[in-house]
């Protein structure tokens, strides 16, 4: 987080810029992980992070009103470089990736829980290939039961680091 973001829509900028609100007791957008590049606080409680090409990050989205939760909503997003086709995204400019997308805060909770798990093996969830992601959105979608077991496998094969001598 050390150099302010470029303002969204900028025409050559190659990051892809995350807008975060919170008015209080309406709706708020966060992120759940991600390791942004860039940071601009804005005015009105806003902030813009920015992502470079290929970086990951899991962007929540609620809203509330007098009854309760009206709105839950989590999806895992790549960042693309610019001209990319992109799937389009409320708060994301110019859009991503989606890698995983559930609604309803039981769904929600359920990729809270393998985030949780991801992180309690000592890895940090942006590093985790992106097929990962994609399984576990495909088992949630189809209802299927998503094991522990199946983070400990995809650890594994997470994305590979420069080896250094």
């Amino acid at each position: 987080m050390a150099s302010k973001a470029a303002p969204a829509g900028a025409g050559d900028d190659p990051l892809t810029h995350v807008t975060l609100s919170w008015p209080q007791g309406q709706r708020s957008h966060w992120l759940r992980f991600g390791k942004p590049v860039a940071t601009c606080c804005c005015a009105g409680g806003r902030r813009i992070e920015s992502y470079a090409p290929g970086q990951v990050f899991a962007l929540v989205r609620w809203a509330g009103h007098d009854h309760g939760t009206a709105l839950s909503h989590l999806a895992i997003v790549r960042a693309m470089p610019r001209g990319a086709p992109v799937a389009r995204l409320a708060a994301v400019d110019p859009g991503g990736e989606i890698l995983l997308s559930v609604q309803g805060w039981r769904r929600v909770a359920r990729v809270f829980a393998v985030i949780a798990a991801i992180e309690a093996l000592g890895l940090a969830p942006q590093e985790v290939v992106p097929d990962h992601w994609r399984q576990i959105h495909d088992r949630l979608a189809g209802r299927a039961v998503t094991r522990i077991a199946d983070t400990l496998c995809q650890a594994a094969r997470r994305a590979p680091r420069e080896i250094q001598p």
